[in-house]
Formats: C-alpha cells, structure tokens, sequence
C-alpha cells in the first residue's frame, strides 16, 4: 500500500509541474506575441487580433492559464504538498478526463478530418495525453489519502 500511495504522490507532483508549466507557458505567449500564438497553434485568427491589439487574445489566454494553475494547485493538494480543497477526488477525476479526452481527440480527427491534422495536432495531443496519464494514474493510486 505505501508503495501505491508514493507513487501516486510522485506522479501528482509530476503533473502538477507539467500544468504549471502549461500555465506559465500560456503567460510567454502572451508576452511573445502574435508570433508565439501562431507557434504555439492559436490559430491565425488569435494572431491577428494581438497584432491588432485586441484584448480578447490576452483574456483567453490568462483564462487558460489560470485554469492550468488552478488544475496544478489540485495535483498538489492531491500529493498532500498544500492545502487539500473541496471535493478534491472530483476536481481530480474532472481534470483527468478533460486531458485525456483533450488528448485522444487526435483519433477521431485522424478518422474524420485527416486534413486539419497537423504536426501541432499531432504533438499537443501526445503531450497533454501524457498529461492526463499523470493524473489519472496518480489519482488512482494516491485515492485511498485523498479523502
């Protein structure tokens, strides 16, 4: 049992900084610009309205990154390192979902629209795949202290 619970500890940790990361990474875009949000696959449309100036690019972004912190804050709850918050089982199981669903996207999109599939697709979708791994494989087995 305390096995189990180290490594789910451990991989929570692992996706917790992968998250911030993520979020930190979303704050450089804003920061590098229209260039960074073409890179970084925003889409076309984002990179015109910040070379225009627009705010919208710079809410959705601060939306996400924020949303990627908050996500950090829970695997690190879920490894016992801060404050646990309300209904933490639940926000963990949620956010293992949206990432893995996020993730194995690419699938149905190979099946159905192989056009739109991209280098970018392709490679954002392994990676928060990877992401969703972290934190489904480590809520599970740090679940029994996670009450």
């Amino acid at each position: 049992m305390e096995i189990s619970i180290a490594l789910g500890q451990k991989l929570l940790i692992g996706g917790g900084i992968l998250s911030l990361l993520a979020s930190l990474l979303h704050i450089g875009v804003i920061i590098g610009g229209p260039e960074w949000y073409r890179f970084f696959g925003a889409g076309e449309d984002m990179a015109r309205m910040a070379e225009e100036g627009s705010l919208y690019p710079v809410i959705i972004t601060i939306g996400i990154a924020l949303v990627l912190a908050a996500w950090a804050y829970f695997a690190f709850a879920g490894a016992g390192l801060v404050w646990k918050p309300p209904l933490l089982r639940t926000g963990l199981i949620a956010i293992s979902i949206v990432y893995l669903l996020r993730g194995l996207v690419l699938f149905p999109m190979l099946a159905l629209i192989p056009e739109k599939v991209n280098s970018f697709a392709i490679w954002s979708s392994i990676i928060v795949l990877v992401y969703g791994l972290f934190y489904a494989i480590g809520t599970w087995k740090a679940w029994p202290r996670l009450s």
